[in-house]
């Protein structure tokens, strides 16, 4: 592989074309017309627009993607996340015109894009399962009979969903019938699928994934757990590994469940297994993101390894040169994604100008970053602006370094997700290991952001004060 194609844009096709450097190899960027001069172009040895500023006229058009592949004599397709990263068509289009997609085959893709499907691959394996009902049901009539039989509250959710859409909570008969209109509706909405399904509702669940990769010779390895509980709106905000709460016997049971999860599917490259974990730690097959995830710096800083690098070396066809008891977690790692969004306005995203925009540097803080100062915020994408992360000997230590990163990252012209990061890291329930994935709901609200910060203010104002009678002092002294 001498040439990729970065299917994608920001701080993953950075992160991609980094290591694609590091093993030199050639790399192509492919922009919209918005993203025109954003550093993902320059950073790259060749770049092609693809169209106009939305993604489905650009970063979502495989044809024009493949035919500047084509053009450019490009071996390989990074898709990073999102876009069409989990687009089995598009796998299959790769495949079809030899070229290699870096990523895992596109029945893989198919049987782990469909929540239904995944359960029924994943079933003879014995893997734990949230009880529920395992088709897509639109009868209202009879998702109130199996919600009664596995009692209230339920969760409805998207077979072909992500991201928490096409997801509802219920917690009473009455409910059953809109939220279930909804989530249909959103579903259709968001994937061209309204079917759903029913599970239980698991209380105080956390969210713990297993990062897991796979080479062609029937080797599978998994990279420990991420603890992705600090969500908004079903979506992550702050991940890190290891978890504060597994024992290594559970650790070892979660990642052989990985593993077993990968092979029911003949799986290929990087990918992350999802599992909920109740307030007793029992753990339930969640589902299987057949891509990189978004937080896998945490992984690669605990276990000392480059997944992109991985991901490339498997798609080409070579054998995983590292064994499971090579493995072993080394310090804490934390990750806050910085998004363009408003946490004091329910974190709508926040659209403007980058008037400051200075990253903090240091000795274990990464930033994985997309963005540059006087850049503009597009409407058409994803709002992460950035991932902030830090890397320790110890939780206490990464997490102290988190806050010190975070009030050294200036940004004006937005508004971001970094108060709330260090809201997340000063707050007790987080720092003591103790929380799940209400956190949002039971510990945060605008004022609370607002009362910290101004509590903060008056810290830093009586310390000027004091500091400023102690040189007045000195300035008073005879010689």
């Amino acid at each position: 592989m001498k040439k990729i194609l970065v299917a994608n844009r920001g701080e993953i096709a950075i992160r991609v074309m980094k290591t694609a450097q590091k093993m030199g190899i050639k790399t192509v960027a492919v922009f919209s017309e918005s993203d025109r001069n954003a550093p993902h172009v320059k950073f790259a040895d060749e770049a092609v627009c693809i169209g106009a500023p939305p993604s489905n006229q650009s970063y979502l058009r495989g044809d024009k993607i493949i035919e500047v592949a084509k053009q450019l004599h490009a071996d390989g397709i990074h898709p990073g996340y999102g876009f069409l990263s989990e687009n089995a068509s598009f796998a299959e289009l790769c495949e079809e015109n030899d070229i290699i997609f870096i990523g895992p085959r596109s029945n893989a893709i198919k049987i782990m894009g469909s929540k239904l499907a995944a359960k029924d691959a994943v079933k003879k394996y014995n893997i734990p399962m949230v009880p529920g009902i395992d088709e897509a049901i639109t009868d209202v009539e009879k998702a109130k009979k199996i919600a009664r039989d596995i009692g209230f509250p339920i969760l409805i959710k998207a077979s072909a969903g992500g991201g928490g859409k096409g997801m509802r909570i219920v917690d009473k008969e009455k409910d059953l019938e809109s939220q279930m209109s909804r989530a249909i509706s959103e579903a259709t909405s968001a994937f061209g699928d309204g079917s759903v399904f029913i599970e239980k509702y698991v209380k105080s669940p956390r969210h713990i994934e297993i990062q897991v990769m796979a080479d062609s010779h029937g080797n599978i390895l998994h990279f420990f757990e991420r603890e992705c509980s600090i969500q908004r709106r079903h979506q992550k905000v702050v991940e890190e590994a290891p978890s504060s709460v597994l024992s290594e016997k559970l650790r070892a049971e979660m990642g052989e469940a990985a593993i077993k999860v990968a092979k029911s599917c003949d799986y290929l490259g990087a990918g992350t297994v999802e599992f909920l974990l109740d307030a007793d730690h029992n753990f339930y097959f969640l589902e299987m993101n057949t891509r990189l995830q978004v937080e896998h710096p945490v992984s690669e800083l605990i276990s000392g390894v480059d997944l992109v690098e991985l991901q490339i070396k498997v798609a080409r066809g070579e054998k995983l040169q590292i064994q499971q008891q090579d493995l072993k977690i080394n310090g804490h790692a934390l990750e806050l994604r910085v998004y363009a969004e408003d946490p004091l306005n329910d974190f709508l995203p926040s659209v403007g100008n980058l008037e400051v925009y200075k990253i903090p540097e240091g000795k274990n803080i990464r930033v994985d970053n997309g963005f540059e100062e006087g850049m503009d915020i597009p409407i058409y994408y994803d709002p992460m602006l950035s991932k902030l992360i830090t890397y320790a000997k110890t939780r206490e230590e990464a997490i102290q370094l988190m806050i010190k990163a975070i009030e050294n990252y200036h940004v004006k012209g937005v508004e971001t997700t970094l108060a709330f990061g260090k809201y997340v890291c000063e707050h007790d329930a987080f720092r003591s290991g103790n929380f799940d994935t209400h956190f949002v709901k039971d510990y945060y609200s605008p004022e609370a952001l607002k009362e910290a910060t101004n509590n903060e203010a008056k810290i830093a104002a009586l310390i000027a004060v004091k500091q400023y009678i102690e040189d007045q002092k000195k300035l008073r002294l005879p010689n």
